[in-house]
C-alpha cells in the first residue's frame, strides 16, 4: 500500500486485489464503535480519497455482525463532559460529509447488526448489500436523543419520508430484506452471499471508468448536499439531547436491558411551565 494508514489503529485495511481496498470493523461487543474508532471512521476518508492506488472501498464487520454501534465508553464521554460532546459531534459531522465528498466509490457488505455510527456507514456507502437477516436499526430516539448523524440526510431520500419517520421514531429493526423492499439498501441477498456479492460489485466499478464512476458519483451526492441544513439541524439537535435527561434514563434502561422510562416533563418549555 502506497499510503500508511497507522494512523487508523482501530481499522483493519487490506488491500484485496489491486484497486479495491477493504475496511473492515473488527472490535468486540459485534464490532462496537468506541472512542477511537468513532474518530478513526471520521478521519480515514480523506486518506483514501489521496492513495493513488484505490479505486473502490469495500467495507464490513469482522466475523457476523457489521456494527453493534456507538459502545458504553462512547456514549459515556459525551453525556459526562462537554468538551467530549463537542469533539464527537465534530467527528459526526466529518463521518457523514467525508464519506459525501469521497469521490471513490464505496460497497457496503452488511451482516447481522447495523446501528448507530456502524449504520452511518453502511447506508452511506453508494453500494448497499444486506443480508436476508441482517438487523437495521437507528435506536436514537429510543436512547433519548434526536435521531442526528445520516438519519435525516438519507433516509428519506432513500426510502421517502413516510417510512423514514416510521422507522426514525418507532426504532422499529428491520431485515434486510425489508430494507430493501423499501429502498433503504440497494440489494438483498442470503446470509453466505453478502461479502461475495460486494467483492463482485467492488471488482466491477474497480474495472470501470474511473472519471465516469466518480463523476456520477459526484454529480449524484449533491441530492445530499441540499439536504445539508436538515443534517446540520439535526445533528445539533442530537447532541443537544446528550446534553439533557432523557439520555441517562435511556443508557441506564440499555444497560439494564430493560423499557425506558422517560419523563413528559423533560420536553417542557419555560413557556409551557407558566401555564
Amino acid at each position: 500500500m502506497s499510503t500508511d494508514y497507522s494512523e487508523f489503529p482501530t481499522l483493519r485495511i487490506d488491500h484485496v486485489v489491486d484497486g479495491v481496498l477493504e475496511m473492515v470493523l473488527d472490535a468486540p461487543g459485534l464490532n462496537s464503535v468506541g472512542p477511537y474508532m468513532h474518530r478513526d471512521l471520521a478521519d480515514i476518508w480523506p486518506a483514501i480519497e489521496r492513495d493513488p492506488d484505490v479505486r473502490v472501498v469495500m467495507v464490513r464487520g469482522g466475523g457476523s455482525a457489521f456494527s453493534a454501534g456507538g459502545n458504553f465508553a462512547l456514549l459515556d464521554t459525551m453525556i459526562a463532559d462537554y468538551g467530549n460532546r463537542l469533539r464527537v459531534v465534530r467527528e459526526a459531522r466529518d463521518l457523514v460529509l467525508n464519506m459525501i465528498n469521497l469521490d471513490k466509490p464505496v460497497v457496503s457488505a452488511i451482516r447481522g447488526p447495523a446501528v448507530g455510527a456502524g449504520l452511518v456507514v453502511a447506508l452511506l456507502a453508494d453500494i448497499s448489500v444486506a443480508a436476508r437477516t441482517a438487523n437495521i436499526i437507528d435506536g436514537r430516539t429510543r436512547l433519548g436523543v434526536a435521531a442526528g448523524d445520516h438519519a435525516a440526510i438519507c433516509w428519506p431520500l432513500l426510502a421517502g419520508m413516510a417510512k423514514a419517520k416510521y422507522y426514525l421514531l418507532t426504532c422499529e429493526p428491520l431485515s434486510g430484506a425489508e430494507a430493501e423492499r423499501i429502498g433503504l439498501v440497494s440489494a438483498c441477498v442470503d446470509d453466505d452471499e453478502v461479502v461475495p456479492t460486494a467483492q463482485r460489485i467492488a471488482l466491477q466499478l474497480a474495472g470501470s471508468s474511473q472519471s465516469a464512476i466518480r463523476w456520477t458519483k459526484r454529480s449524484l451526492n449533491h441530492w445530499y448536499r441540499m439536504f445539508d441544513p436538515a443534517f446540520e439541524s439535526s445533528l445539533a439537535l442530537e447532541f443537544l439531547g446528550f446534553g439533557g435527561p432523557d439520555v441517562r434514563e435511556g443508557l441506564a434502561a440499555h444497560r439494564d436491558k430493560r423499557a425506558p422510562r422517560f419523563d413528559v416533563v423533560s420536553t417542557r418549555t419555560p413557556v409551557d411551565d407558566r401555564r
